[in-house]
């Protein structure tokens, strides 16, 4: 009977083959470092300081509000640190700590000296847009919301794409008939178009436009894995498994799956990069997250408006064409490193 996993020996030669191909190594670790830097989005970008220091005792703005009048102010009300009268009551009887960019991506900057869209400037390092907002700060919460939903997205296709292709492969007959008849009539409604007519039922999030989005992405796996299973189903190794009575479920998972999860594998960067995308072109049509959000669709669609104001575009297009030249290479070396050919 065949192996239950994939050797060791195996799996440290697609490592080492990955390893070797420098473009998706170092992608890897560059999109690594900005996923772990936008996860500390409220370090890095916040109108609250990290940190007070008033009377000898120590707030923290960043996780607590706090009122005017604990800071010596006269109206309780929340405490807006970037009023000038509050900041000289606190930096009388202490200081504050700053984030590097004081700017949250909801903020807007009323004290700028040019009409919003500002150029860029020592207090907003990449400008800001139409209504001025930081850009900055809008690229670094927006590259979290479309890695997180990226993320999520293929996870949940993966799941679902995997689990249905490996029913349709192993049992075959009427199963992989109606099944197949089912993904050619769901693959070709019309997602754009059910997406505008839902938008005009319910308000557009988060959770509802990925679960939207899962509901039609997870049919790109369904052939791979369907074809892996229909070939090792009639395996040897397959045949004596069910011949002393192992279950079909347990055939599937140790037997079977490990070899279809070779071609699931190379698909799943190519399927990140076309959640980004999706994600990015919704958000520019207006059909994505809610408004106000950030997210690079939106700051695209901010560019296009302001055409007079090349940073905005300038931002959109590297901030795009970095992640996405990332993601393409990442893919490569994970196609390269599972190609049987190579090994």
């Amino acid at each position: 009977m065949a192996p239950t996993c994939v050797p060791l020996s195996l799996n440290r030669r697609r490592w080492q083959q990955f390893r070797s191909n420098r473009r998706a190594w170092y992608s890897l670790w560059i999109l690594l470092g900005l996923f772990v830097l936008s996860l500390g989005a409220e370090l890095i970008a916040n109108e609250r300081p990290l940190l007070v220091r008033f009377e000898g005792t120590w707030y923290v703005p960043l996780v607590k509000e706090y009122d005017e009048t604990v800071f010596g102010g006269d109206l309780p009300i929340s405490a807006d640190y970037r009023d000038p009268f509050l900041r000289e009551l606190i930096e009388a009887n202490g200081f504050l700590i700053w984030a590097p960019l004081r700017y949250h991506y909801r903020s807007i900057n009323y004290a700028s000296a040019h009409p919003h869209p500002a150029p860029p400037s020592r207090e907003n390092w990449l400008g800001t847009d139409d209504q001025g907002r930081d850009v900055l700060a809008r690229l670094i919460y927006g590259f979290r919301v479309s890695f997180l939903f990226a993320f999520a997205l293929t996870v949940a296709s993966c799941l679902i794409g995997v689990a249905a292709g490996a029913v349709q492969g192993y049992f075959g007959g009427a199963i992989d008939l109606l099944g197949q008849r089912f993904i050619e009539i769901w693959s070709g409604l019309p997602v754009l178009f059910v997406l505008i007519i839902l938008s005009s039922i319910v308000q557009p999030g988060f959770w509802w436009l990925l679960g939207i989005m899962v509901l039609f992405s997870w049919t790109a796996l369904v052939d791979v894995v369907r074809a892996e299973f229909l070939r090792g189903r009639n395996l040897e190794y397959v045949r004596a498994a069910r011949a002393l009575g192992v279950s079909d479920v347990a055939i599937m998972r140790r037997h079977v799956l490990p070899n279809a999860m070779v071609a699931t594998m190379t698909f799943v960067p190519f399927l990140f990069t076309g959640a980004v995308t999706t994600l990015t072109a919704l958000d520019f049509l207006g059909f994505g997250l809610p408004p106000g959000s950030p997210s690079l669709g939106e700051l695209v669609a901010q560019a296009k408006n302001n055409l007079h104001a090349p940073w905005l575009g300038i931002t959109a297009f590297f901030s795009l064409a970095t992640l996405l030249t990332l993601l393409v290479f990442l893919g490569e070396g994970t196609r390269d490193a599972f190609d049987p050919r190579r090994h």
